[in-house]
């Protein structure tokens, strides 16, 4: 009668001398080499079913019950033994990363605090304004920081962006238009970054992102699905005016904010829009956050009047999406639009861009 054999190296051996595992017998060698004992549990598991590390193997159960790992470094920790920042999202961390992360003013990329709401409102608007050309340095972030977080408040924090340079993201908590037009102190936070030696316009890399709460966008999923397709719309509707109004060339668009295309109603915009065919969040206006809608298409900015003229344009399409109804969207015309413009601010800068029904007027040079 033939010896059994190894399942795995197919050599034969005396039956005492192999092990089952899975309904399969197994020399020792082959064993050993193929699978791994869960530290926790002592269940056997395949090498490939290791959920934790080399050191210390784990089948599945038992690290969803007792491990985590660094969302920085991917180090495998004990649950016990995570670090967490104040995140709506939760991301442990080990001990390191979180102390790296704690002693650092400009955060990495994924950084998001919980957020602080300034302002009485429904729509609230976070602004991320990238920076270049001084140096990515914590005492700068700092400086930054430290104009604008007065009297106990934190407006402001700065963020890492590998788009950039030699340079980083500011990034303001959600505010109101009100609040950003009289109580952000946007002037000091402008002209500390200037004093610095950064740009944002002039440097040719930076961005100026707005974001805006889904909530202020109707009352009902519906209502707001139906006002997002009409802001996309809007969007196809005045490119040629917005991309004057954005200050930024075709190509810069095409790869950090690209169009999705004219459609002949809101509703045809979105539903291709939700068929994936696009660039993701590098798209004018990014659908991709929970939360928030994000409109992209702007360039950075030191100019104060232009940042709250862009603020007042975002609430103005905004406005104009959530009140008219997808027939008198597509009626309306630029110079209707413009025209129901008021913001002094907002006024100033369509005339500067040679975008407002009056007369053109001179402007300062955009930093």
């Amino acid at each position: 009668m033939r010896e059994p054999t190894c399942a795995s190296c197919r050599e034969p051996y005396p039956l005492d001398q192999l092990i089952e595992f899975e309904g399969d017998y197994y020399c020792s060698s082959c064993l050993g080499n193929e699978t791994v004992i869960c530290t926790r549990c002592g269940e056997r598991i395949w090498n490939n079913d290791n959920s934790g590390s080399d050191s210390v193997p784990l089948c599945e159960r038992c690290y969803e019950d007792y491990y985590t790992s660094c969302t920085s470094c991917g180090r495998l920790i004990r649950t016990e033994d995570a670090y967490y920042d104040n995140y709506e999202d939760d991301d442990p961390y080990c001990r390191e990363c979180h102390a790296q992360r704690e002693d650092r003013s400009i955060h990495d990329y994924y950084y998001k605090p919980t957020p602080v709401f300034y302002g009485d409102g429904k729509r609230y608007f976070g602004v991320e304004l990238e920076v270049d050309g001084a140096g990515e340095y914590d005492e700068n972030a700092d400086s930054a920081v430290y104009a604008v977080n007065t009297g106990g408040e934190r407006r402001i924090y700065c963020k890492h962006d590998g788009s950039l340079e030699e340079g980083f993201e500011v990034v303001t908590y959600p505010m109101t238009l009100d609040y950003h037009t009289n109580e952000m102190p946007w002037d000091r936070l402008l002209e500390k970054l200037k004093a610095m030696g950064y740009s944002s316009h002039q440097a040719g890399t930076c961005g100026l992102h707005i974001h805006v709460n889904r909530t202020s966008l109707g009352e009902t999923d519906a209502e707001r699905e139906a006002t997002i397709a009409r802001i996309l719309y809007l969007f196809e509707k005045f490119w040629d005016e917005l991309l004057k109004f954005s200050r930024r060339t075709h190509r810069q668009l095409e790869r950090w904010a690209a169009r999705y295309g004219y459609k002949e109603s809101p509703r045809d915009v979105l539903d291709h829009v939700k068929k994936g065919t696009h660039n993701g969040r590098y798209t004018c206006v990014n659908l991709e956050n929970t939360d928030t809608i994000e409109f992209r298409m702007f360039r950075g900015t030191l100019k104060l009047n232009t940042v709250i003229a862009t603020l007042q344009l975002v609430d103005r399409v905004c406005d104009v999406a959530l009140c008219l109804s997808d027939d008198e969207v597509k009626r309306l015309s630029w110079t209707t639009f413009v025209s129901s413009c008021t913001a002094a601010e907002l006024v100033q800068y369509l005339k500067e861009r040679r975008l407002y029904i009056n007369e053109p007027v001179e402007c300062e040079e955009d930093i």
